[in-house]
């Protein structure tokens, strides 16, 4: 089963743009690049050649990685979501059960996610764990670095 990709329409616009950018101004520098390369001479001991035929495939990685994510993408609209528990979208302040600590969250689609600002994926280890929950609540989420035993302290929606 394919796995959707939830995004706002902002997210997807972002991607969609990315895409382009790669296709049609990064690409065609590399293969200008490789062009160069060739004209050296002998391919087998041509860095340059090979530094940049590695590029090309890279950032052909990233566009079919781009493209999968907006063709499994579902444009969510915030109007329709629950304002009573942890959905896309949403920012929650949870506090860490292990610590106190307090940390807040806002819940994104793919292209949007900058984990610097708290703004984390929904589709995260912590996202899934945390969907659905309400005020209150108590998750434990299987992470990376072990278990996380966190307990929602507020729900908070942007301006729609």
């Amino acid at each position: 089963m394919v796995e959707s990709v939830p995004m706002t329409r902002e997210g997807y616009n972002k991607i969609k743009a990315e895409i382009e950018h790669l296709d049609r101004e990064v690409m065609p520098e590399i293969a200008e690049k490789i062009a160069l390369a060739r004209e050296e001479g002998d391919l087998k001991e041509n860095a340059e050649y090979h530094a940049q035929r590695e590029n090309q495939g890279k950032v052909q990685a990233r566009i079919n990685l781009l493209k999968d994510k907006l063709a499994r993408a579902t444009i969510v609209d915030m109007s329709e979501l629950p304002r009573d528990e942890v959905v896309f979208g949403c920012t929650v302040t949870v506090e860490d059960q292990d610590d106190g600590m307090e940390e807040e969250f806002t819940f994104v689609g793919a292209g949007e996610d900058d984990y610097k600002t708290g703004k984390i994926l929904v589709t995260s280890p912590i996202g899934k764990g945390l969907i659905g929950k309400k005020v209150g609540d108590i998750a434990k989420i299987e992470v990376p670095a072990g278990l996380m035993t966190l307990k929602v302290i507020k729900i908070e929606f942007p301006e729609l």
